[in-house]
């Protein structure tokens, strides 16, 4: 699944750089038709695993406190849309899954690593989650995100910088 090539992350104070990508329902999106609004742009390895699960459900549950603060949220991970369709439906996630099968945008953000499991090595995304400020400049990135208080952190966070 797409190339080797690792980059660097982008950091607090760059432009997020945009992309096209389609949801679970084959939607289109652009980062840049969220301007104006703060969007929490999180990058996951892959559909229906237990980490990705609690963060995705952490954001689910935690969708009150976001709307309210005016925050969208996108998930993005390497799995196609029905793969996100069947994710999103088991867990009735209400928030865009949106399908890098080429790992473009996972590389052009730098979540696209080297990784390693069981003393294997491969590239993979590395659980990484940007908030991006309505002018669509990063405001702040979490690098090895804690799933658990994932959610809470992103809320007070906005909170903090409105």
């Amino acid at each position: 699944m797409g190339t080797s090539r690792a980059s660097r992350p982008v950091d607090p104070g760059d432009p997020a750089p945009d992309f096209t990508l389609s949801d679970q329902f084959g939607r289109t999106h652009r980062l840049a038709d969220h301007r104006g609004r703060w969007v929490v742009l999180y990058f996951y390895p892959k559909d229906d695993t237990p980490g990705c699960t609690r963060e995705a459900c952490a954001f689910r549950d935690a969708r009150d406190d976001l709307v309210r603060r005016g925050v969208v949220v996108l998930g993005v991970s390497p799995d196609d849309e029905a793969s996100h369709a069947r994710f999103a439906d088991k867990y009735e996630l209400d928030f865009p899954l949106l399908a890098d099968t080429s790992v473009s945008v996972c590389q052009r953000y730098g979540v696209w690593q080297e990784r390693s499991l069981y003393g294997r090595t491969f590239m993979g995304v590395a659980r990484t989650t940007y908030l991006v400020d309505p002018v669509g400049e990063v405001a702040h990135r979490w690098d090895k995100v804690k799933v658990d208080e994932h959610a809470a952190e992103i809320v007070a966070k906005v909170d903090a910088l409105t």
